[in-house]
C-alpha cells in the first residue's frame, strides 16, 4: 500500500513494483487467485467496523464541506452496502477464469499450430469518484484477472480508500499475491504523474464527469477506458401499459437517484400523454421528485418549463426532465442527440416496436420493459465491474472480467519454417480448426 509523503517512494518505484508484482500474479493458478479473493472477503466482513467508522469520518468531513447531496449518498458506504461489495469478492472468486481461455486453436499444417489465449492486460490505472465499494470492486476484479492495480479515489473518501486498501494489503501477505499489486494514490497531484506513466501502465479507467474523463484522454498516451455522464432516457411508448409504465418509470427515477444508470428524461408519446402524465406525475411526486417539462408537457401536468439544458443534465438527483414525442422515430432521435450513450429503455407491449428501439437507439444498454437500474456489472452476473464504459468501442457497457483481458498468439512447430509455404512448390496449410 502507499500513502503519499516524503518518505513514500516515487511514483515510478510504486510503478515498478506494480508491474513485477503483476506478472507475478498473471501467472498464478485459478484456485490460487481465487483463494486470495476468499481471504480478502474475509478481512474485509472481520473488520467491517473499522471500515464503516473510516466512511463515518469521510462523511463528517464531507458534510462540514457541503458536498452535493449527490457525492454524498454516493460516498456513504453503509453495512448493506459494504455487506454487498463484499458478496461480490467472493462471487468473483467463483467466476470463470478469464486468463488461459484458448480463443482460436488451429492447426496451420502438420505439426504447426496457432493458438489465440486470453492473458491480462499488466497494469490498471484506476481514478473513481466517492465511492468506496468501488475500490473493493475493481481490487476483486483485478485479481482475478491477474492484474495489478494502482488505485486514485476521490478527496471525499480518503480515510475509507485508506483502511480498505490497508486491509485488502495486509490480507494478501498471508496468500500467494504479492500485495504489492494494490497500490493506493492519495493526492490529486498524483493523477497527473499516473497518466505519464505509459511504461509501466497498460490501461486507464477514469469514472467521473465528462470533463474529467476528457481532461484524462487530452493527458495521456496510455489508453483510457472511459466512464462519463449517465444521461439516460425512458420512452414511453403509445402501446405502453400504464401500471408497467409507472413502476419501472418510478423505480429507474428514484431507487438510487445519484446512480448513473438512474434516467434524467422521461419521452412520453403524445398519443397517451393525457391519460399517463398526470398518474405518472402523482407517483413521482410522492416521491419527492421534482418535475420539469417541455411546453406540451406543461399543458398535461403543472411543472416547470424544461430548457435545453435539461435535455443534456445528469442531475444525479430527485429532478426529472419530461418531453412529449409524435413518434417512436422522435424518441429516438432525441436520445441519440442528448443521450450519453449509457443506458435507455422503452415501455411497450408491442414488440416489433421495441425491437425498432433496441436496434435504432445508439446506447450500451437499450432495455424493453424493465428499468434502466438493470445496467450494473453485479446484476448482470459479472461479480462487480470496474465501470460502465459508453465508448462505442468494446468492452461496452458494465465492464468486468472480459474487459480486463487481451489475448496473445502462440504459435508452436517443429522446425517449421515460412519459405517452405512460398514459391512455386509452395505447401499449402490444412488451417485446421481442433
Amino acid at each position: 500500500m502507499v500513502i503519499s509523503g516524503v518518505a513514500s517512494p516515487s511514483l515510478i518505484e510504486i510503478a515498478q513494483q506494480t508491474r513485477i508484482a503483476s506478472g507475478k500474479l498473471a501467472i498464478l493458478s485459478t484456485e490460487d487467485r481465487n483463494a486470495a479473493l476468499l481471504t480478502v472477503a474475509q478481512a474485509l466482513l472481520t473488520a467491517k467496523s473499522e471500515i464503516l467508522a473510516a466512511n463515518e469520518a469521510d462523511l463528517t468531513a464531507a458534510e462540514a464541506n457541503n458536498i452535493a447531496p449527490a457525492l454524498y449518498a454516493r460516498l456513504k458506504l453503509g453495512e448493506s452496502k459494504l455487506e454487498a461489495a463484499i458478496a461480490g469478492v467472493e462471487d468473483v472468486a467463483k467466476l470463470a477464469d478469464p486468463i488461459g481461455v484458448a480463443q482460436i486453436n488451429r492447426e496451420l499444417d502438420e505439426g504447426l499450430v496457432l493458438k489465440r489465449v486470453t492473458c491480462p492486460l499488466g497494469v490498471l490505472g484506476i481514478i473513481f469518484e466517492a465511492r468506496p465499494e468501488a475500490l473493493i470492486q475493481i481490487t476483486s476484479l483485478a485479481i482475478k484477472s491477474g492484474n495489478g492495480v494502482i488505485l486514485k479515489g476521490g478527496r471525499e473518501a480518503i480515510n475509507s480508500c485508506k483502511v480498505l486498501t490497508k486491509i485488502i494489503c495486509q490480507a494478501l501477505e498471508s496468500t500467494k499475491v504479492d500485495p504489492a499489486a494494490v497500490q493506493l494514490l492519495t493526492t490529486r497531484e498524483e493523477i497527473k504523474q499516473l497518466l505519464d506513466l505509459d511504461r509501466y501502465v497498460d490501461l486507464i479507467i477514469p469514472r467521473g464527469s465528462n470533463s474529467f474523463v476528457q481532461y484524462v484522454q487530452d493527458n495521456t498516451r496510455i489508453p483510457v477506458l472511459g466512464h462519463a455522464d449517465g444521461i439516460c432516457h425512458l420512452y414511453l411508448d403509445k402501446a405502453a401499459e400504464l401500471n408497467k409504465a409507472i413502476a419501472i418509470t418510478v423505480d429507474a427515477k428514484t431507487h438510487y437517484p445519484a446512480a448513473c444508470n438512474a434516467i434524467e428524461t422521461l419521452l412520453v408519446h403524445r398519443d397517451i400523454a393525457a391519460e399517463f402524465l398526470p398518474k405518472i406525475a402523482q407517483a413521482l411526486l410522492q416521491e419527492g421528485v421534482e418535475l420539469r417539462g417541455d411546453e406540451a408537457t406543461k399543458k398535461n401536468i403543472d411543472v416547470k418549463l424544461a430548457s435545453e439544458h435539461d435535455w443534456k443534465t445528469e442531475y444525479s438527483d430527485l429532478i426529472l426532465a419530461i418531453k412529449i414525442v409524435d413518434s417512436i422515430d422522435k424518441a429516438i432521435a432525441h436520445i441519440n442527440q442528448y443521450g450519453s450513450k449509457h443506458t435507455d429503455a422503452i415501455v411497450t407491449e408491442d414488440f416489433a416496436t421495441a425491437e425498432i428501439f433496441q436496434n435504432l437507439v445508439d446506447a450500451a444498454g437499450v432495455y424493453h420493459n424493465c428499468s434502466t437500474r438493470f445496467a450494473d456489472g453485479f446484476r448482470y452476473g459479472f461479480g462487480a465491474e470496474v465501470g460502465i464504459s459508453t465508448q462505442q468501442m468494446p468492452p461496452r457497457g458494465p465492464v468486468g472480467l472480459e474487459g480486463l483481458v487481451t489475448y496473445k498468439y502462440k504459435v508452436t512447430g517443429d522446425g517449421h519454417i515460412a519459405a517452405t509455404y512460398t514459391g512455386a512448390n509452395a505447401k499449402p496449410f490444412t488451417h485446421r480448426d481442433r
